[in-house]
């Protein structure tokens, strides 16, 4: 069980930091101001697609760290056996880095984005909480896309829900505590 539970934190990682970073990145000076909506003003029966907070800022900061975080991985994998043990049989030296981490990105902000489209389609408004979907989100939309590259199995998929939903509260309410987030869900 602990393996299981250290490998889909080890593998999901990418996804996991590329949904934090856009959090980060909206209080970070200088790169603040690059905040222009994902969704170009586009409507969709007269409400945003997305709305304002989900900017090109966080989609390319998400991707660039997703990117980064799996290379980081691919380089303690080949400097240390613990993440051979880590890794599940995955041999990331394999891996295709730059497609593979762009995928967690896509995966975990485009999850988050459709998410926020139907809470503008069903007029609940933007950071009012709608549980459960609001915390997996990103990790559906990353279980997708990722499953293009490398497949797991069906529990690992299953931890993988559970850890990084509990994470994803964890993270919440510090973010809350360090007044990044409104609400602590």
């Amino acid at each position: 069980m602990l393996r299981s539970i250290l490998f889909v934190m080890w593998f999901f990682s990418p996804a996991g930091i590329a949904n934090l970073i856009p959090v980060i990145m909206s209080n970070t000076p200088y790169i603040k101001k690059l905040n222009a909506p994902l969704d170009c003003g586009i409507k969709l029966r007269g409400k945003p697609l997305f709305g304002d907070h989900k900017t090109w800022r966080g989609f390319i900061s998400g991707i660039v760290i997703a990117i980064a975080t799996l290379q980081l991985q691919v380089f303690l994998y080949n400097h240390n056996t613990w993440f051979h043990t880590l890794s599940s049989g995955i041999n990331y030296n394999n891996l295709p880095v730059i497609w593979l981490g762009f995928l967690f990105a896509l995966g975990a902000l485009g999850g988050d984005a459709l998410e926020s489209m139907l809470k503008r389609q069903f007029n609940i408004n933007p950071g009012k909480k709608w549980f459960p979907f609001d915390q997996i989100d990103y990790i559906l939309g990353g279980i997708i896309t990722t499953s293009l590259v490398v497949r797991l199995s069906l529990v690992d998929y299953i931890w993988l829900l559970i850890v990084w939903l509990i994470l994803h509260l964890i993270f919440s309410f510090f973010a809350y505590l360090f007044k990044l987030k409104d609400s602590p869900i």
